[in-house]
């Protein structure tokens, strides 16, 4: 399974959990269909940010601008998560390419005000990390 294929059902999973408590593995088992194809880059994020969601969330809350975290539809948040835990973790995964792919991950699970508000608060984040 490619990256792109990978983060598509890394939000997927980190959806489910987010919604029903699964854990990782459950939620990796249940978006995984029977799919046996190599899974580890899926595996990686969605445990990196189970391991990290403090961290991430906090992150995103100190970017946020005139809006609660709360209050972010739940795709939107976990397209965050997944893209604020690949440019503080994810060492090969230049922070360009995360805010990228989260962006054409909003337009797919979200629609076109979401993909402009996370790229908002990723490049915010982005400029608090350097």
């Amino acid at each position: 399974m490619n990256r792109r294929t990978a983060r598509e059902k890394g939000i997927q999973a980190l959806y489910q959990m987010d919604v029903s408590g699964a854990g990782s593995a459950e939620a990796i088992e249940t978006v995984l269909n029977g799919d046996e194809s190599d899974s580890s880059y899926l595996h990686e994020i969605v445990t990196g940010v189970e391991q990290n969601l403090d961290k991430i969330d906090a992150k995103i809350k100190a970017n946020l601008e005139k809006w609660s975290f709360d209050r972010l539809a739940k795709v939107d948040r976990n397209i965050l998560r997944l893209a604020v835990y690949e440019m503080s973790y994810a060492e090969d995964i230049p922070a360009k390419v995360a805010v990228n792919e989260a962006i054409e991950l909003a337009k797919y699970f979200s629609d076109e005000r979401a993909g402009k508000f996370i790229n908002g608060v990723l490049s915010k984040v982005h400029q608090s990390m350097e």
